[in-house]
């Protein structure tokens, strides 16, 4: 065996992950905003009013292009994705056996409803 120490050098500090490129902590993509617009493709140029009329009413901002060739295939999936956002769902907290009814009762919640 050999009692030989190999010396690699001073191994750098490895760099902060949003140097090179990598995941954004501070991103802020909004879809739909002035700076990043939505980009949408429609087959006519009615269509293209009546999505122009949604974009409006959502208050967004989008590029929308009207392909009338044959075969073309529209593209507003984006726009629908906002549009059908679902509402966070809040749900209301369960007394605990100790609370006051929510009955009105003035009872505590163990001797009345529970």
């Amino acid at each position: 065996m050999s009692d030989k120490f190999f010396y690699k050098g001073r191994q750098d500090a490895r760099q902060h992950h949003t140097d090179y490129g990598g995941f954004k902590t501070k991103a802020s993509q909004k879809s739909g905003s002035k700076k990043f617009p939505l980009t949408l493709v429609v087959t006519s140029e009615a269509r293209k009013q009546e999505i122009e009329a949604q974009v409006a009413e959502a208050g967004l901002h989008a590029n929308i292009t009207a392909d009338s060739r044959e075969g073309a295939v529209e593209s507003i999936a984006e726009l629908t994705v906002l549009l059908n956002k679902v509402a966070t769902v809040v749900t209301t907290k369960t007394p605990s056996r100790n609370d006051p009814c929510s009955c009105g009762s003035g009872l505590k919640f163990k001797k009345c409803c529970g």
